[in-house]
């Protein structure tokens, strides 16, 4: 029973370790790595016109650009329609590089305090990843969790909540 045992596991470990292998990627295959969250840049003939990041003039980041994003109920995934928000961000911190910036994770009032305080860190974890992804150097961004600690609306309706449920930019 217990030969059995160990060449049963032996034959599943390698297996694993087979699955998890890799293939060879030739160098082209290793350039054609895009920014914009695994997508291609869109053609210039798009009739889409890019995000232009300015300054604001207190220095508080990019002018005409949310500085909130926005997350569902218990997710930490950047929505597809906040992740122009983070490039705009992203292009800023790139253009201004002697400034740094505070993310500041918040949850709804929903869940435990140390529940709370783990998502919101996860979910400003998300957008310093995200931003180190588009270029912005990992030392020039802190993330941090309030939890449910300091709600931005402390009503009870599903409005409310997604109020609160937030990653907010804050300039140094």
């Amino acid at each position: 029973m217990s030969h059995t045992f160990r060449l049963c596991t032996t034959v599943l470990l390698a297996a694993g370790l087979a699955a998890c292998g890799s293939t060879a990627t030739t160098s082209t295959q290793r350039s054609e790595h895009h920014y914009a969250f695994g997508k291609a840049p869109a053609p210039a003939s798009s009739g889409v016109a890019p995000v232009v990041a300015t300054t604001q003039a207190d220095q508080r980041g990019p002018a005409n650009v949310a500085h909130i994003v926005y997350f569902d109920f218990d997710a930490y995934t950047i929505r597809n329609s906040d992740r122009a928000i983070v490039e705009s961000h992203a292009q800023w911190l790139r253009s201004n590089p002697g400034r740094s910036v505070m993310l500041r994770g918040h949850t709804d009032r929903r869940g435990g305090i140390e529940y709370n305080l783990a998502l919101g860190q996860k979910r400003a974890d998300a957008v310093r990843n995200s931003l180190q992804l588009l270029g912005v150097n990992p030392a020039r961004v802190e993330s941090v969790s309030y939890g449910k600690e300091r709600l931005a609306d402390e009503g009870t309706s599903e409005e409310a909540h997604q109020r609160n449920r937030r990653v907010e930019f804050d300039y140094r």
